[in-house]
Order: C-alpha cells, then sequence, then structure tokens
C-alpha cells in the first residue's frame, strides 16, 4: 500500500497515522467542522473536509468518505474504532470501490454484529 485513509478522528487516528509514516505509507485524513484545528489534521500528507459537526453529517457519511478516498487513489480505508469499523455494508462498498477494507472481513463483523 502506498496511501490509506483513516476515516476516523482524534488521537486514535493519529496514532494509526504514525504508524503509517513509519510504514512509508502516505495518510489521508477526513474532518468535520469540529475538528479543523486537531493534531491529526494537521499530521496527515493530505487533509479533506466531510462536513459538519454530527457524526451523522461527516463521519459516518459513507458515500462522501469513499468518493474522497477515490479522489485521492487511496489504496485503503483503515476505519479505527467505533464509527464504521463494524459495519458490514461500509466494509462492502469500500470492496466494491476498490479500495481494501483494513479491518476484519465482512462476514467476520457480520458474526460479531450478530449478538
Amino acid at each position: 500500500m502506498k496511501k490509506v485513509l483513516v476515516a476516523n478522528r482524534g488521537e486514535i487516528a493519529l496514532r494509526i497515522m504514525r504508524t503509517l509514516r513509519k510504514m512509508n505509507i502516505q495518510t489521508v485524513a477526513v474532518y468535520s467542522d469540529a475538528d479543523v484545528n486537531a493534531p491529526f489534521v494537521k499530521f496527515a500528507d493530505e487533509s479533506y473536509h466531510l462536513g459538519e459537526s454530527t457524526p451523522a453529517k461527516s463521519y459516518l457519511n459513507q458515500e462522501k468518505i469513499i468518493a474522497i478516498a477515490k479522489q485521492t487513489h487511496t489504496d485503503g480505508i483503515h476505519p479505527a474504532y467505533g464509527f464504521l469499523s463494524e459495519n458490514s455494508e461500509f466494509a462492502k462498498k469500500v470492496d466494491q470501490a476498490g479500495i481494501k477494507f483494513i479491518g476484519p472481513g465482512i462476514e467476520a463483523i457480520d458474526v460479531m454484529g450478530d449478538k
């Protein structure tokens, strides 16, 4: 992989980006209005605005995240935890877009969610 979009925010996004940088992989951050000046946004090689501060209008906007990934020619999307990490529909959409979902497989996500 040469470039990964981190579809999350805060310290977890920053930790993932630090690890990717050590692996010589470029990073793409996505952020909401609330995070415009956050450290992870400044640390990333590229940063793109997702939308308003509410997660439903930013970090949960699957279509926009995938569109940014395609626009930036990323090889993978890392969801970190929370938000989209346990959403098998998102993992399917990422896969259908020709991008690697960095996380559990779709079947594993479905099994984890079937409590």
